[in-house]
């Protein structure tokens, strides 16, 4: 199926954040406290896909991260799923509580707790440093890396198609 066909009845995306809003590191100091690097431009296509689109925001993290809701307190970002080791699960009850359907889903991630998601959602996306098995199965391979822009890259594309 044509990628631009699969982009018509996404509503929701949903994103993965270590390794596609983060360089897939995690950083401690003396102290313990971690840290994470984001890019401005990854927030930026947050902000432009909720300005330019009528595609919603869904952060589905298999880590439990303040730093991450603090992320998506700024970016104005309402659905945060944290600490989530069954995805698929999480997914599957967000669209059957909103009368949702797969096809109405895409999907950005880049590592195998992403790969059952990924399997059912309408249209998914990775970034360039994905795992080579996630990055063979998605739509559509951003050509940045993760914590480099591959989130934003990927809005764009939304919003260019959803603009046509």
């Amino acid at each position: 199926m044509d990628i631009r066909v699969k982009t018509e009845p996404i509503k929701w995306l949903f994103t993965d954040i270590d390794g596609v809003w983060t360089d897939c590191c995690i950083y401690y100091s003396s102290r313990g406290e971690e840290l994470k690097k984001f890019s401005y431009r990854d927030g930026m296509g947050a902000e432009r896909l909720r300005n330019l689109t009528d595609i919603k925001i869904a952060i589905i993290t298999g880590e439990n991260s303040e730093i991450v809701s603090r992320r998506a307190e700024k970016l104005k970002i309402e659905h945060v799923f944290l600490g989530i080791k069954n995805k698929l699960e999480v997914v599957e009850n967000f669209i059957k509580d909103r009368n949702l359907r797969f096809e109405n889903l895409a999907y950005i991630g880049d590592d195998l707790n992403d790969l059952e998601v990924m399997r059912k959602v309408g249209i998914t996306a990775c970034p360039a440093d994905a795992f080579d098995d996630i990055y063979q199965m998605a739509d559509f391979q951003c050509m940045k890396k993760g914590g480099e822009g591959a989130f934003r890259e990927f809005c764009e594309f939304l919003i260019k198609e959803k603009n046509i």
